[in-house]
């Protein structure tokens, strides 16, 4: 049996896959990005493993997040939001994904993709840590408190150092799988 990190429900035939073909891989794509903005924001207080479980409802709800249609929804398409129970029904949560695809779409414009945004801030490399046991994971660096500080500053909401750096695992910002985990090398 391949070893895995530790954090990984191997119940969960969809937490397990996600571990073994995308946490920590190194993501380009611009709606990818703005997808794990936005689910890492509305993860805030709950679970990683619920946010997964829903992926698929989110991103039916979401315009399979598109960020240039979220930022133009209506009150009437955030109230059915609001009402959408395959997703979270958080109206903060809701009402900051329309923003940040605002901010979103200006950081594109200003940079030319939100992706030259991000990555600006590891030079273009991920960070290799190396992390033996759960308790060696940090809940925020350094890093992610300037992140989150210049998005903040930009007008993004949930994006909190903690959402961030989770953020940056996520999208192989940061590569925090376990060094005993068969991913380490891989990623």
């Amino acid at each position: 049996m391949k070893k895995r990190c530790d954090w990984v429900n191997l119940k969960n035939d969809l937490y397990v896959k996600y571990h073994d073909e995308e946490w920590g891989v190194p993501l380009h794509d611009e709606n990818k990005l703005f997808e794990a903005l936005i689910l890492d924001g509305a993860q805030a207080g709950l679970s990683w493993e619920m946010i997964l479980n829903k992926r698929e409802n989110y991103r039916k709800a979401y315009d399979n997040f598109d960020p240039k249609k979220v930022a133009k929804y209506s009150e009437e398409k955030i109230l059915d939001l609001l009402e959408d129970a395959g997703i979270v029904r958080n109206r903060l949560k809701v009402r900051s994904s329309v923003k940040n695809a605002k901010v979103f779409l200006e950081i594109q414009k200003e940079f030319g993709s939100f992706d030259k945004y991000l990555w600006n801030f590891v030079d273009g490399k991920p960070v290799k840590n190396k992390l033996e046991k759960l308790e060696d994971f940090p809940a925020k660096t350094d890093l992610s408190d300037k992140i989150s500080k210049d998005l903040k500053k930009r007008g993004m909401s949930f994006v909190g150092s903690t959402i961030i750096y989770a953020m940056m695992q996520a999208i192989g910002m940061v590569n925090d799988h376990q060094v005993g985990c068969f991913r380490y090398d891989q990623v």
